[in-house]
């Protein structure tokens, strides 16, 4: 159907799915990491709990972009890309966003009940901290990105509960530390691209500057490429997954972050990780040869 100035209209259950941002659900696959790292992903068993984690946290995460769009929309409407966004061009109205997130959130959260009490207690977590991001905490300096990468937290915690193994240190240690290194370089990519205009769009950019950003970004480069080496050489790792050659993945992390830095240095990217990671053919091919080496480390043993 054709609005009268010849545009055609689109509905509002479209408007909604594409403000849900589909296109960033791949964020929500640090879900899986407890799967792969706890040896159980050839289990058949693990996967219907580990699954039903992913596609929760990607309804939730779908319903904390429509309330954010809703509390953004006046600033979004500044921004040369976000003021494209349904709420923000005022294509969708805010009541039917908001009702739209209300719905989706409720039968998530009910979803993760019936998968276990853990999984439900970490939806819930998850819903508050990015509610009270989109509300209070983004207008803090610092807090802002310690609570999105507590976000990425949440969703491995969730993964692990699913299917209900041990939360590794490891693993929290790594997921904060890469999960601050996106955000760190998306605040950066956001202070380039909007350069003078940065603070009226998102006032919190005004207490960052490029050189403090490099320099937080150089702080948790070096901390999540430590962390992940000692992880991986580590007797007690070898010990618990049967291998002594996880170590054998670091030159893919290495290459993988140092793509990335140069991606946001010299390509001016960083704004979207996800796009960044599916756009980047060279990226997505480590990221790709990564996980294939990470299975076949920890797998192959198990066929042998």
């Amino acid at each position: 159907m054709a609005s009268p100035h010849g545009r055609q209209q689109v509905s509002p259950a479209r408007l909604v799915v594409q403000s849900l941002r589909p296109q960033q659900w791949t964020k929500n696959l640090f879900v899986f990491a407890g799967l792969g790292f706890s040896g159980r992903l050839l289990e058949r068993d693990a996967w219907p709990p580990a699954v039903a984690a992913f596609l929760i946290f990607c309804g939730l995460s779908g319903a904390v972009y429509l309330i954010n769009d809703v509390l953004d929309r006046s600033a979004d409407a500044q921004h040369p890309l976000k003021r494209l966004r349904p709420v923000a061009s005022g294509a969708l109205r805010p009541g039917i966003a908001l009702g739209a997130a209300a719905v989706l959130a409720a039968v998530c959260l009910a979803a993760s009940v019936a998968v276990n009490r853990e999984l439900a207690l970490t939806a819930i977590a998850y819903v508050l901290l990015l509610v009270a991001y989109s509300a209070a905490l983004k207008h803090y300096v610092i807090i802002d990105v310690l609570t999105l990468s507590a976000g990425f937290v949440l969703r491995a915690v969730a993964g692990a509960v699913a299917i209900d193994v041990p939360i590794s240190h490891w693993l929290l240690v790594c997921t904060t530390l890469l999960a601050l290194f996106l955000g760190l370089s998306k605040r950066r990519h956001e202070l380039t691209l909007l350069a003078d205009g940065a603070a009226g769009h998102r006032p919190i950019l005004d207490e960052y500057s490029p050189y403090l950003l490099d320099q937080m970004i150089a702080v948790v480069t070096a901390s999540t490429l430590i962390a992940y080496s000692v992880y991986t050489i580590s007797s007690d790792t070898a010990e618990r997954i049967g291998s002594d050659r996880l170590g054998l993945t670091i030159p893919f992390v290495l290459y993988g972050i140092f793509r990335y830095l140069y991606l946001v240095h010299q390509r001016r990217g960083g704004g979207s990780p996800s796009d960044l990671i599916l756009s980047d053919r060279p990226l997505l091919a480590c990221v790709a040869l990564w996980v294939g080496a990470v299975v076949a480390v920890l797998y192959t043993r198990l066929g042998g």
